[in-house]
């Protein structure tokens, strides 16, 4: 069954994102919780991802820079006191497997994420 599962998620088309962080499954759960899942995922309140599926007109952050978790963790001035180092571009995946396997740098995230949920109106493209 495990192998099975296995094959299924290498060989998938979908949460690639998070497969890239993770590429074995398992039995035992990961201890992430929401704000991960989504930073991980790229799927939440990013205006890069809400553009993608038309929910929004625009992909800016209201800094006017791309909104993707990303630029939330490492660039936007509204996040700052949660920043981490911008990776190189190549670096990009090696630098999210870091960030989600440390737990310091995790809860730097959950605290965009939820700084993000309590402003939204603040996210808003320009």
């Amino acid at each position: 069954m495990l192998e099975e599962w296995q094959t299924s998620w290498k060989n998938g088309d979908t949460g690639r994102k998070i497969y890239n962080i993770m590429p074995s499954v398992s039995l035992r759960p990961t201890n992430w919780i929401r704000e991960d899942v989504i930073f991980f995922s790229q799927h939440g309140p990013f205006p890069a991802y809400l553009k993608r599926f038309h929910l929004s007109d625009s992909d800016y952050c209201s800094c006017g820079g791309i909104g993707t978790a990303l630029h939330y963790a490492t660039e936007c001035v509204y996040t700052v006191s949660w920043h981490m180092r911008k990776p190189a571009p190549n670096f990009e995946q090696e630098w999210l497997k870091r960030v989600a396997n440390n737990l310091f740098s995790r809860q730097r995230i959950r605290g965009i994420i939820k700084f993000m949920s309590e402003n939204r109106d603040l996210f808003r493209p320009p």
